[in-house]
């Protein structure tokens, strides 16, 4: 657990966002230090909607990622399944158990459809730090008003504050687009920041310059990976052609990524 520490110490990291064991392998094998899951990109995988996975599905799922790869794997943990400090905190244990070196944890509830006051959410990330505290594992707690509507910056910075100050080891806002916002945020928070990629935004370069220690795709990889699959399917139906066999996998990637000396 201590390397992915480390990686949060100094420069810019991109820790990039598998959806099952065979993507997790290949990220691996080009040479990422850290990987991330992707809670949209499990749910499709399950053929659910993002935020319909059960805990026990995660967790079973954060299992195999681990004991796949030999780098270390944050966790999307969404709300960590739980109302109250004590479900927080279990669930930080069974995924410590599970392999994770991180987890994060976000502030927005879905049964309530809304972004949790500011103190509910300073308190659920307390718990969650304490958690993690035990396990040597690292915290990353997430603002999501930029997600949800919620474009207002002073609220996120003082939000992603608190959270650092309930202990959280990284903070994320995901959904910032402007440089200068992230910039504000990076100069704001005495921690390390994660941004999301965002298609057509900064950067990895760019991140960088503005001091973003962490870069993450969210369920970008996944949705790429299920256009291809959609496009090949329409080029089958509408024409019954294969050209989309040019753009696939060499089998000699699969064989590097699979193979376990």
């Amino acid at each position: 657990m201590t390397s992915f520490h480390e990686l949060h110490k100094s420069g810019t990291f991109i820790i990039p966002n598998p959806w099952d064991v065979g993507s997790a392998r290949l990220l691996e094998s080009y040479g990422f230090p850290a990987l991330a899951t992707t809670s949209s990109g499990l749910a499709a995988s399950l053929g659910k909607l993002d935020q319909q996975v059960t805990r026990d599905e995660l967790v079973t799922h954060v299992a195999a990622l681990t004991a796949a790869v030999r780098i270390p794997v944050n966790v999307d943990a969404e709300r960590c399944f739980a109302d109250t400090t004590d479900g927080i905190a279990e669930t930080v244990d069974l995924l410590a158990a599970a392999g994770a070196a991180g987890i994060s944890i976000e502030d927005y509830d879905p049964a309530a459809g809304r972004i949790e006051p500011l103190d509910t959410g300073a308190e659920r990330v307390a718990a969650a730090a304490r958690a993690a505290a035990r396990h040597g594992i690292v915290l990353t707690a997430r603002a999501e008003n930029h997600l949800y509507g919620h474009d207002d910056l002073d609220d996120t910075i003082t939000r992603l504050r608190a959270y650092r100050e309930a202990g959280a080891d990284v903070v994320y806002a995901p959904g910032l687009r402007a440089a200068e916002d992230i910039a504000r945020v990076v100069q704001s928070v005495d921690a390390p920041v994660n941004v999301l990629a965002l298609a057509g935004g900064l950067s990895v370069p760019e991140l960088a310059e503005l001091g973003v220690r962490r870069v993450s795709l969210g369920g970008g990889l996944a949705w790429v990976a299920y256009g291809a699959l959609r496009d090949a399917a329409r080029e089958l139906l509408d024409t019954g052609t294969t050209t989309f066999k040019s753009r696939s996998l060499p089998e000699e990637d699969l064989e590097k990524a699979f193979r376990r000396d």
